[in-house]
């Protein structure tokens, strides 16, 4: 592959990501999710399936522990997290999502669903299932974090 068409892939997809990230978001807000931004939806995707430490929300968002408790603090405030005893280390909180917190992950959840429906409009359905599956394996769990 050519240098200019690796950039080209690069832009492609970071604008794609930069689309989705912000079509999600706007559909989380349409869904009445007021002042939630991109960061507590990549937030969310590390707590849902089953909490997270601070500790290891900072590792998955790439930032600071220090910014972590601060976002975890924000979203306690706002209803959508909670702490609770960590069930294998005494010293530890676990944060996990409350009734409100999944509420506003599956709105996420139905936003995302419609913006990769208008890529299906694009791409046919066997596009996108090869897009998906190429990006899998490419990237096949790595932590997704937002751009500052």
């Amino acid at each position: 592959m050519q240098n200019s068409d690796a950039m080209a892939l690069t832009a492609g997809l970071l604008a794609a990501a930069g689309g989705l990230t912000q079509r999600i978001h706007e559909g989380v807000v349409a869904r009445g999710f007021e002042g939630v931004r991109p960061a507590h939806g990549f937030a969310f995707a590390r707590l849902a399936p089953d909490g997270a430490t601070v500790t290891d929300l900072a590792a998955h968002l790439g930032m600071t522990k220090q910014a972590a408790s601060q976002l975890i603090e924000e979203l306690d405030r706002r209803g959508f997290v909670e702490r609770r005893p960590h069930p294998a280390d005494a010293r530890a909180r676990l944060v996990v999502l409350t009734e409100a917190g999944w509420a506003c992950t599956r709105a996420a959840e139905e936003a995302a669903a419609e913006a990769v429906g208008a890529w299906v409009d694009v791409l046919g359905e066997d596009g996108v299932r090869a897009l998906a599956d190429g990006l899998l394996r490419v990237a096949p769990g790595g932590p997704v974090r937002p751009a500052w």
